[in-house]
């Protein structure tokens, strides 16, 4: 944190040092009481963990939790707009090191991968999604060097390199029998690592943490294609990478998120840890990112969340947030922002046939408090259906 003014007297300053010197003994102290694994043996985010890449764009089995998330917005030739999402879950079933009895443990039964996919289109206001649930092997699957995660015909996967070319993530997609999509995915801003020296804490739990990558702007080019219909299309995309064996605490039921793309070039995310009573944990956040890639994090009492609608949903009877007020400190600029979302459609509710889990994922545009439009988002709202606590 920065200060504004600089009025300390040299007994103050002093004082400041003394202070600043316990609390990083602190800080070290803590980091070392990071227990390595959970109980039943996965690992735990450690504080200054060195990411190499492209290994750490790829899987990581030790960690009991692992999702590629990839939202945006497309736009065709024709005018037509739509949002996306591409979701790729690996589930760890058995620890590291670890043998696995069971009879079906030849099939691939120590991870499974579950995988989400969904278009909205903006202006008709259909909503598709689809789901896939298989075992390590055949079916699925995750590499641990680079980025190459697969789960039957889907796939998402880092090119190989060229001489001279950008980092190229390529994405091969449907949904249903009659959407495709193949989209080329190019980072226009640089990697971000959230959180505090390579850790996303969720709750007061050390151990309900992440590494939490993310490329928060990336361009989009390829093809949709509707019903025989090939689109070309541009758009941007956002795409989170988080590894854990935990994300949720004692008391905790769900979590509020948002990734907004300002048309002024900056971006934003936001979760807020939901607890049962309905409030906001205290581990919750908003992190501000410049054009260099540069993040500025506060917490809940920096930022205030309202819910200014519901959308109850006829499929599960959840209620959910349909538009959301989002107020934060931007500390870079010392001063309080309004940001307005509202989602393009209402219902852009993923059930959870197969998963077992179903939550709200949709495509939003964002307003300033004068409503003129400044940006677009995706929101994720979880645990509305039911509580998240015991799934993540």
């Amino acid at each position: 944190m920065k200060y504004s003014r600089n009025i300390f007297t040299n007994k103050y300053l002093c004082g400041v040092c003394a202070l600043l010197l316990t609390l990083a003994f602190l800080s070290r102290a803590s980091a070392a009481e990071i227990s390595a694994t959970t109980a039943d043996g996965y690992a735990i985010p450690q504080p200054g963990r060195q990411f190499i890449f492209p290994r750490d764009h790829g899987s990581h089995p030790d960690f009991a939790i692992e999702w590629w998330y990839i939202t945006g917005h497309l736009f065709a030739t024709n005018d037509a707009q739509f949002g996306f999402q591409a979701t790729f879950f690996r589930r760890a079933l058995v620890p590291p090191g670890a043998t696995n009895n069971s009879s079906s443990a030849a099939f691939g039964n120590d991870q499974i991968y579950l995988a989400h996919m969904a278009l909205v289109d903006k202006t008709s206001g259909q909503f598709l999604f689809q789901e896939k649930l298989n075992r390590d092997g055949w079916d699925a699957s995750s590499s641990t060097n680079t980025l190459d995660v697969r789960n039957g015909n889907w796939s998402l996967r880092l090119a190989p390199p060229k001489k001279d070319s950008s980092e190229i993530i390529e994405l091969q997609a449907s949904v249903g029998a009659d959407i495709t999509f193949a989209l080329n995915l190019i980072p226009k801003t640089p990697l971000v690592i959230f959180g505090t020296n390579g850790v996303s804490r969720k709750a007061a739990d050390p151990s309900a943490s992440s590494h939490y990558l993310t490329f928060p702007r990336l361009s989009a080019t390829g093809t949709l294609t509707l019903a025989e219909t090939n689109l070309a299309v541009t758009g941007e995309a956002w795409m989170d990478h988080e590894f854990s064996s935990s994300q949720l605490g004692a008391g905790q039921v769900g979590w509020d998120w948002l990734s907004l793309q300002l048309f002024d070039g900056r971006e934003l995310m936001a979760y807020r840890m939901r607890r049962s009573d309905g409030s906001t944990d205290p581990f919750s956040t908003v992190a501000w990112i410049d054009a260099k890639g540069q993040v500025h994090q506060v917490g809940p009492d920096q930022f205030k969340w309202a819910v200014l609608a519901h959308w109850h949903s006829p499929k599960s009877g959840a209620d959910y947030p349909s538009q959301v007020r989002l107020e934060a400190m931007n500390p870079a600029m010392g001063k309080t922002e309004i940001f307005i979302v509202q989602p393009f459609v209402a219902d852009q509710e993923l059930t959870g046939r197969v998963g077992g889990v179903g939550y709200w994922e949709g495509a939003c545009r964002v307003l300033d408090e004068n409503k003129k439009e400044i940006g677009r988002a995706y929101m994720e709202l979880t645990g509305y259906c039911e509580s998240m606590s015991g799934k993540f």
